[in-house]
């Protein structure tokens, strides 16, 4: 623990020794008047001292299939897992969005060892954040196919951020809105670092710094967390870390929940099919950005809930109040000022990212869904996503749902799911799995934020078939004996069922008092008999021959009910028969009463 404190408090004077030099040099450097210039400038303002650093906006609220999620205090370990059936797909994750992740991880950590940077809590947070870059929707080169936007942060419900970058990243002219799949604002990715030259960084080698692109962003996020002197082994400072990104509570706690879930067992699945969180959190208050959209047409609410460095400067006392150096030098009209306070040179000012314009939901296959009772689908429903021109659509949510008398539920025992398109405009839901019983349904698929036609799949769930057994043999060789108007001993009759050497389960057996006529057995009117245990009143008592519904217990096998007898003796015959046709006779010898 003193190695870590030396090791903050080298860094902390080292940093403050730059920051120092810095001003120093700047301040040289200005021409008489050059202050007063830039002071007259006309700047975006400051979000108010008191804003929130959330800023308070959304994000998604939804938790891991956990039975509880990981307490956010004095717990570092990796939570339990329920053994819910979320698990499998909820621990997917696209595998470019994975790569990105530990690529950020690996950097860090020859950077910067003492952070311990942990990969799984930069995908806590892409989950909370953006459903990990909705569910994995990203070219080859990590970038998103359509923006990501937050909401516009213009104080109603929100932070009030003006203008920044022009609309570069965000398309907006009049407001800030966060970025991306890790929700950066503009102003932090470019300006909002310590050293003022914003957090944005190149994490895929391109030479740009993105914030659209998923490998630049989890870096540049990493980057963020482990600022300060950080050491995200330490529960305090991993708090902070996910306090500075969002200072809330329920963010944290979140967070933290979907962090353990990672840390549990995760696994690689294809760009685009990862499945989206339902919920998010609503702005505190109503606003004109209640029905903003992000790029690829979703309501807003999508923000990054205060996105990175919003307004806490890395290592912070989390106070709320905006750091400074956050916000564009230049003007809101997107001119910057020319070196030495000269005439500014203008830059074109770029269009806002364009919505997908989805006109059509097509069916993709003619092949009729259908699977046994219990079990998944061997098809699942898919569709693309086209405009008018018949182009695909790439980017767009589209949302699979299922009534929910239907008994079939999507992983997460989940009765609808919202899916992206990808490149070729194709969504397709996750593992569909049918209910115990048989029957027919409707899966509805629909454009999220749009006007096309629902495309309707017909369902058919087919009844389990019986289980098999190529043999049935009692469990003893005991004669089985008994005197007339006396029942035979408790469980005396017990088989056992098997299904090529295995013990079969499930198997259902009927069982009939025969006569002894080997060649056309039929039911006996006399000598042993069951009686009905639904019964009641008079009928208690009536003579039961056959008995249908027995199926043998998990080890294979069935223990018969009690036998009973009537005043007839002799040698008869119980005959136990399987749907398919296996048959075990079973002597049962009765004894005339004694002195009779």
């Amino acid at each position: 623990m003193a190695a870590t404190f030396r090791r903050r408090l080298q860094r902390g004077a080292a940093s403050t020794a730059v920051a120092a030099l810095v001003l120093a040099a700047l301040t040289a450097s200005q021409a008489p008047g050059a202050t007063e210039a830039a002071a007259a400038r006309k700047q975006p303002p400051p979000p108010p001292a008191d804003t929130p650093i959330d800023g308070g906006t959304t994000y998604y609220t939804d938790l891991p299939p956990l039975n509880s999620p990981v307490p956010p205090r004095g717990s570092h370990g990796t939570g339990h897992h329920s053994g819910s059936a979320a698990g499998p797909t909820e621990a997917g994750l696209p595998a470019t969005v994975l790569a990105a992740y530990k690529k950020a991880e690996s950097a860090i950590d020859g950077s910067d060892p003492g952070c311990r940077l942990p990969w799984q809590l930069l995908a806590g947070i892409g989950k909370v954040e953006s459903g990990q870059a909705r569910g994995g929707v990203v070219d080859s080169e990590g970038t998103t196919l359509q923006p990501i936007l937050g909401p516009q942060l213009n104080g109603h419900g929100f932070a009030r951020i003006a203008d920044t970058d022009g609309g570069r990243y965000d398309g907006d002219l009049t407001h800030d809105r966060a970025v991306g799949p890790m929700q950066f604002i503009p102003s932090t990715w470019s300006q909002g670092g310590p050293d003022r030259t914003g957090w944005g960084v190149d994490g895929n080698g391109d030479g740009k710094k993105d914030p659209n692109n998923v490998f630049d962003a989890a870096l540049a996020a990493g980057h963020y967390l482990c600022a300060g002197g950080r050491d995200l082994s330490d529960q305090n400072d991993l708090d902070h870390a996910i306090l500075g990104y969002n200072n809330s509570e329920d963010y944290l706690r979140t967070v933290l929940s979907w962090y353990a879930f990672y840390r549990h067992g995760t696994h690689e699945i294809p760009d685009g099919r990862g499945v989206l969180p339902e919920h998010r959190r609503e702005p505190r208050t109503a606003g004109d950005d209640r029905d903003a959209r992000t790029g690829a047409g979703e309501p807003a609410g999508r923000g990054s809930g205060g996105a990175p460095g919003q307004h806490r400067r890395p290592g912070g006392s989390g106070t709320g109040k905006p750091g400074k150096g956050q916000h564009h030098p230049g003007k809101p009209d997107g001119t910057d000022p020319a070196p030495g306070g000269g005439t500014p040179t203008h830059k074109p000012t770029p269009k806002p990212p364009a919505e997908p314009r989805l006109t059509a939901l097509a069916r993709v296959g003619d092949k009729d869904l259908t699977a046994t009772a219990g079990r998944e689908f061997t098809v699942s429903p898919k569709v693309r996503a086209e405009d008018a021109a018949g182009k695909p659509v790439a980017g767009a949510p589209v949302r699979f749902t299922l009534p929910a008398s239907a008994g079939a539920r999507f992983p997460g025992n989940r009765t609808a799911v919202t899916v992206t398109t990808d490149k070729a405009g194709l969504a397709t839901a996750p593992a569909l799995r049918a209910g115990d019983r048989a029957g027919a349904f409707t899966v509805r698929a629909t454009a999220v934020g749009r006007s096309a036609p629902a495309v309707d799949f017909g369902a058919t769930v087919k009844a389990k078939p019986a289980p098999k057994a190529d043999k049935l043999a009692r469990t003893s060789d005991k004669e089985l004996t008994a005197t007339a108007g006396q029942p035979f001993a408790e469980d005396a009759v017990e088989i056992k069922a098997t299904y090529r050497g295995k013990l079969a389960a499930g198997v259902p057996i009927t069982a009939t008092m025969v006569t002894d006529d080997p060649d056309h057995p039929v039911e006996n009117d006399k000598g042993p008999y069951f009686k009905d245990p639904e019964a009641t009143g008079d009928d208690q008592d009536d003579p039961v021959r056959t008995l249908t519904g027995l199926t043998t217990d998990a080890q294979g096998l069935l223990k018969l009910p009690k036998i009973y007898t009537d005043t007839h003796a002799g040698t008869f015959l119980l005959r136990l028969t399987t749907a398919d046709g296996v048959v075990l006779t079973v002597k049962l010898k009765v004894a005339a009463p004694a002195g009779s």
